[in-house]
């Protein structure tokens, strides 16, 4: 199994990702130590040429790192002929211990890479490389991370095995089940509804208070991430049901399917997108103050923000639109 293209693709992403963040991480160790702007010398000129290819190789591994995580969504669920049982992702995932680790493990580290796409971009706007340090300090936890779910990726993909017996999403996700899956399932739809759409609405009104008054950057970041976690908990516990039209279907990963139009992919798109745009508008509020950035930073915390709601408007109208035309109803 280990010469499927995609498990082949997905061992040489990561693998290129993991040498090029180590060899950074490196790099990024010594430009923290040494880094003084003040002074001519040689070291620091030195230093000051390294940043620039440290920085382009970096935000490079770090745009595979992102794409990787779809790619080994789309691999995960191709696999799932391979074992008996699974119908889905969801079966290939639980076909060895490794499988859901590594998903969660890429789900973080797809967030914090996009972060620090963000500082990046925030620190090519000033003269005085204004984000160098907390720039190369979030690159130092990313290293880690980013070896770690190598690791978690290698043990799962080399460890699969043809014609093992796993289990179908519906024994996953089903209710009465034991383990979080199953929690999320049970989430009565009477409680998540409200959830969602008062989390949707503070969303919304936060973003109107930071786009015209420029304040609660905070606060939206959190709202931010607080919506990726309730969208992901009312899609298992009630919007699957309308897509499926099915009251007891509340697998994730069936939405990826052809069966029906690969809809999980924009869904989850969004979301991510979403989140790590409104993660980037918090983490560049305590640069503003920087005299170099005084001007760039609320016009980029603008369009991130703008971007965080648009793509979570486009979330909720695509389930909205599924939650009316569905002939379900619960």
């Amino acid at each position: 199994m280990i010469q499927h293209p995609g498990i082949l693709a997905l061992l040489l992403a990561s693998g290129l990702v993991s040498l090029l963040l180590a060899a950074a991480g490196w790099q990024g160790f010594r430009i923290l130590r040494g880094w003084n702007l003040q002074s001519g010398s040689d070291a620091q000129l030195d230093l000051e040429r390294r940043t620039y290819l440290v920085s382009t190789l970096v935000a490079n591994a770090l745009v595979i790192q992102i794409l990787s995580l779809f790619l080994f969504i789309f691999t995960a669920d191709s696999l799932h002929t391979q074992f008996v049982g699974a119908m889905c992702a969801a079966g290939s995932l639980a076909a060895n211990p490794f499988g859901y680790p590594t998903l969660l493990a890429k789900l973080a580290t797809c967030l914090l890479a996009g972060v620090w796409l963000i500082l990046h971009r925030a620190d090519t706007q000033g003269r005085d490389y204004p984000l160098i340090r907390p720039k190369y300090a979030l690159l130092l936890v990313l290293v880690p991370l980013v070896l770690a779910e190598t690791w978690l990726q290698w043990r799962y993909l080399s460890g699969l095995k043809a014609d093992v017996l796993t289990s179908c999403c519906g024994s996953l996700f089903g209710q009465g089940r034991q383990g979080l899956a199953a929690e999320l399932a049970g989430l009565p739809p009477r409680i998540m509804q409200p959830v969602f759409w008062i989390t949707f609405g503070a969303l919304m009104a936060a973003g109107a208070l930071l786009l015209r008054a420029r304040r609660g950057a905070v606060a939206f970041s959190l709202l931010s991430l607080a919506f990726l976690l309730v969208s992901v908990a009312s899609l298992i516990s009630f919007f699957c049901l309308y897509i499926y039209e099915l009251p007891t279907h509340h697998c994730p990963f069936c939405l990826l399917q052809r069966e029906y139009g690969f809809v999980g992919y924009p869904i989850y798109g969004t979301l991510l997108g979403g989140a790590i745009a409104g993660l980037g508008v918090g983490v560049l509020s305590p640069f503003r103050a920087r005299k170099s950035l005084a001007e760039a930073l609320p016009r980029m915390q603008a369009r991130l923000a703008w971007s965080a709601l648009i793509l979570a408007g486009i979330f909720t109208l695509m389930v909205g639109i599924w939650m009316i035309l569905s002939p379900l109803k619960l």
